[in-house]
C-alpha cells in the first residue's frame, strides 16, 4: 500500500466508523504502518473530518515527519506494533458498549467476552483486560506490550478496545466484531445463553487463525 492509498483508507474508514456511531467527539484514533513509518490520526481530530493531507506522519522513533501533531496515545500504536511485526494497521476506539463491557466489575480479565458467534472467535479471539491509567499515561504501552505478542486484541479498563491487524481493513472488521459481541453480551445479561463450546472454538482458531 503506498502512503498515498494509506490516507485514503484511513479517511474512508473514520469516517464510516464516525457515522455509524464507534465514536464520538475526537475519540478514537486509527494507523498504518509503512515500512518504518508510522500514518496516524492526529490528536483532536474527529474522525469523522479527517483531512488526509494533515495525518500524522512518524518515523520509527515516532518523531513527527509531517502533518499535525499525532494523537496523544500514539505511544500506545508503537507498543503494539513493536510486540506484532507482522501487523500493519491498527484501531482505538471508545465504542459504547465496550467501554461499558470494560467497566464491569465481574468479566473474566483474562477473557473479557465468551465466544457468543463464530465470527468473534475467527476475528478478535481471546481478548484480555488491561488494567486503567490515566489518557496519555506512558505506563499503559508497558501492560500492552505484556499482552500484545500473544493478543492482537485487548480492552482497556474503564476506556476502549484497541485492535491490530494485517491491514486497515482487517483490524476495522475486527474492532467491529468486538462492539457487536459487547453489544451482544450486554443484552443477554441476566439470560441463559449458550456460547460455542472449547471443542467448537477449538476448532474455529484452527481453521480460522486471528
Amino acid at each position: 500500500m503506498t502512503e498515498d492509498q494509506a490516507r485514503e483508507r484511513i479517511v474512508l474508514h473514520g469516517r464510516s466508523l464516525f457515522e455509524r456511531g464507534f465514536g464520538v467527539g475526537s475519540s478514537g484514533n486509527l494507523s498504518v504502518r509503512l515500512g518504518d513509518r508510522y500514518l496516524m490520526t492526529p490528536t483532536n481530530a474527529c474522525l469523522g473530518r479527517l483531512d488526509p493531507k494533515r495525518l500524522s506522519l512518524l518515523d520509527a522513533q515516532g518523531e513527527l515527519l509531517d502533518g499535525d501533531q499525532p494523537t496523544k496515545e500514539a505511544f500506545l500504536h508503537l507498543a503494539m506494533y513493536g510486540r506484532r511485526p507482522s501487523d500493519r494497521a491498527l484501531v482505538h476506539l471508545h465504542s459504547t458498549y465496550s467501554v461499558a463491557v470494560s467497566c464491569l466489575a465481574d468479566v473474566n480479565e483474562a477473557d473479557v467476552l465468551p465466544p457468543l458467534t463464530a465470527y468473534y472467535v475467527m476475528r478478535v479471539g481471546r481478548l484480555p483486560l488491561v488494567p486503567f491509567y490515566p489518557p496519555g499515561d506512558k505506563s499503559l504501552a508497558a501492560a500492552v506490550e505484556r499482552l500484545a505478542d500473544r493478543h492482537h486484541a485487548v480492552l482497556i479498563s474503564n476506556h476502549g478496545p484497541v485492535v491490530a491487524g494485517a491491514d486497515l481493513d482487517r483490524a476495522v472488521y475486527a474492532i467491529e466484531e468486538l462492539e457487536e459481541t459487547a453489544k451482544l453480551y450486554l443484552l443477554l445479561r441476566g439470560s441463559a445463553t449458550r456460547p460455542l463450546t472449547d471443542a467448537q472454538v477449538a476448532d474455529l482458531r484452527e481453521r480460522f487463525p486471528s
